[in-house]
């Protein structure tokens, strides 16, 4: 099986959650596997204590209930822990560019730790699996590997499998390139400004709306032509990574005006 050619640790993590809503929703279980660029692999998983209630729709899915996380810890005591294992590594996941990453996101910056993907690429093995075959992991798993997945929705499964899928595209694929920037780029859909897709890049790379009365109009433009658009999404129900985003390219107009 093909190693990844890494040029710094890469981090494959899953999370399961009390749901599949990136700004309301908490992780209940997470699981981290890094490579270092020598092979050498360190793994954490971690329960987690929501501090809301686990909905029983989801508790059938990853066998979490909140009488097993009831004395665990908060994902607030653990960020910081997280927060230094995935230090200046990569990411991966399987789905993670639209679920896994925003949701951590969200759970770093509502705990005070803060979170960028600046100087670090994202790896998302469900897209290169979509555009390859139109599967699921558990199929992806089989198909690949030649195994079955018998504990799916175990984080750490769902991790290791995702893992070794990754290995095995690299072997199956000769066009894949074994690169983690290459990887990234193949693996991600349209460039977004923020995880949740709120805030897209256009074709001149300029950040633009993609929801409501500005849809598709610059960001730049829109906050300098309604200042109040932004205090009205600061004070909205968006994720807390699209605000930051949104803070940013307006503190970049003023830096922009004073120069």
């Amino acid at each position: 099986m093909a190693q990844l050619n890494l040029k710094k640790p890469i981090v494959f993590f899953d999370l399961e959650t009390t749901g599949i809503n990136i700004a309301n929703d908490r992780i209940v279980e997470i699981s981290i596997l890094k490579i270092q660029p020598n092979g050498n692999k360190e793994s954490k998983t971690w329960l987690v204590n929501p501090e809301i209630e686990i909905p029983k729709e989801a508790s059938d899915i990853h066998g979490i209930t909140n009488e097993k996380v009831v004395t665990e810890p908060t994902f607030k005591e653990l960020a910081t822990q997280v927060s230094d294992m995935i230090k200046g590594c990569d990411l991966a996941g399987f789905n993670s560019n639209r679920f896994d990453i925003p949701l951590l996101a969200e759970e770093m910056l509502r705990a005070d730790v803060d979170f960028d993907m600046k100087n670090r690429v994202a790896v998302d093995v469900q897209v290169i699996f979509h555009k390859k075959e139109q599967r699921t992991l558990s199929a992806g798993y089989k198909f690949y590997c030649d195994q079955d997945l018998t504990n799916a929705h175990s984080a750490e499964a769902d991790t290791n499998a995702t893992y070794e899928i990754l290995l095995a595209q690299l072997d199956k694929y000769e066009d894949l390139e074994n690169d983690i920037k290459s990887l990234s780029e193949f693996s991600t859909h349209q460039k977004r400004a923020d995880f949740a897709g709120f805030i897209m890049f256009d074709e001149e790379d300029d950040e633009v709306f993609t929801f409501g009365k500005y849809k598709k109009k610059k960001v730049k433009e829109v906050l300098e032509r309604d200042p109040g658009y932004y205090g009205w999404i600061q004070k909205s129900d968006f994720p807390l990574y699209t605000k930051k985003v949104l803070t940013a390219i307006k503190l970049r107009g003023f830096s922009n005006k004073l120069s």
